[in-house]
């Protein structure tokens, strides 16, 4: 059984939903980065970067919320949660797993921070350039890859429900607002929300 190093209110919460999403049965650790508990010896063996998610799958550990959405999609097939290799939509699935941790959460620091950035040098280029292109992608739908739901949705709905609902970074769209919908009517992220506000 997988096991997932998790605490609330953190990027955790796409790997609660995304495991979730799976149906299968996982067990939770709560790390308390409240309390420091990131920063305990134990911990410390598990993940030396001292951060949340971490998933357990027998001796395989590994961290990193898009890495624990590819892991989980290939390793549970049955989920659908990842196009199969030689689909032509895997190409796009990539792009967004990873667009979410390398350019969306940079764009929310940097409207954060008001950090000023030149944007040829800057890897997410410039946030308001993130959104826009988040804004542009999401125009048909109903999901990242069209009338399939995948782990990118997970990713990308995550960092973009932090980004919109939670801190008020991004600003509010219409279409980042349909799509926030429809990521949060899904029974696996009501779930993953409940357990998330101790209400399971």
């Amino acid at each position: 059984m997988m096991k997932l190093y998790w605490s609330p209110h953190s990027r955790a919460f796409a790997a609660l939903w995304l495991l979730e999403e799976t149906g299968q049965p996982y067990e939770r650790v709560l790390i308390e980065i409240a309390k420091g508990a990131q920063r305990s010896p134990q911990f410390l063996a598990i993940n030396p970067m001292g951060k949340v998610p971490v998933l357990q799958d027998g001796e395989t550990k590994l961290a990193e919320v898009a890495a624990i959405c590819a892991y989980v999609a290939e390793r549970i097939p049955e989920a659908e949660l990842a196009p199969p290799l030689g689909d032509p939509r895997r190409a796009k699935y990539l792009y967004w797993l990873f667009f979410a941790p390398s350019c969306i959460e940079p764009a929310m620091l940097q409207l954060a921070t008001k950090l000023e950035m030149n944007p040829v040098a800057a890897g997410w280029g410039d946030a308001a350039r993130v959104f826009d292109v988040v804004e542009q992608a999401l125009q048909e739908g109903p999901w990242l890859l069209g009338e399939g739901f995948s782990a990118a949705d997970i990713a990308v709905g995550a960092t973009l429900n932090f980004a919109v609902r939670a801190f008020k970074m991004a600003g509010s769209r219409p279409a980042f607002e349909r799509y926030l919908d429809r990521c949060t009517a899904r029974p696996a992220f009501q779930r993953a929300l409940a357990l998330s506000e101790g209400k399971e």
